[in-house]
């Protein structure tokens, strides 16, 4: 079985300059995990909800046991308060960033003519989970693990 029969032809796309907010309203909408990044007609990135992910700095978890005192106890919901409010700002000044920002500039595409395990074997190799489909330097469909596992399921049919 080739590319060509599992891949998806609709590609949802990007451009480098859209915002970060514009790109997770196409992820959310359209129920997927990442998006080839085109300019000019040219595939020059990728980028996935991993990528947004990165974004956000989460604090450690300590291991330590902590007892506030009465005077911390008062003070904790003005300190989550004002931390609540300088993530809001962070959410806003993230969402107007551009893709160019985080997308990942190597691309690692395959042709409608390869076979699935091809395309798995590049999956594997370089850890990503979608290839763009390329055919004579034209975007023409995305192929993800889970289109690969459909088609080798029905192969093994």
């Amino acid at each position: 079985m080739k590319i060509k029969d599992v891949m998806n032809k609709d590609v949802i796309t990007c451009k480098p300059d859209d915002t970060l907010g514009t790109l997770a309203s196409l992820l959310k909408e359209n129920h997927i995990s990442g998006l080839p990044v085109v300019d000019n007609g040219k595939v020059v990135g990728l980028v996935s909800e991993t990528d947004l992910l990165k974004l956000f700095k989460f604090p450690e978890i300590s291991n330590e046991l902590w007892l506030p005192s009465p005077f911390e106890i008062i003070e904790i919901p003005i300190r989550n308060l004002v931390k609540i409010e300088e993530t809001k700002k962070a959410l806003e000044n993230i969402k107007l960033r551009p893709v160019k920002d985080i997308m990942t500039n190597t691309i690692h595409a395959i042709s409608p003519q390869d076979s699935l395990e091809d395309a798995s074997s590049m999956m594997v190799k370089y850890e990503v989970n979608r290839l763009p489909v390329i055919d004579n330097g034209s975007l023409v469909g995305i192929v993800a693990r889970s289109d690969i596992l459909r088609g080798l399921s029905e192969s093994a049919e």
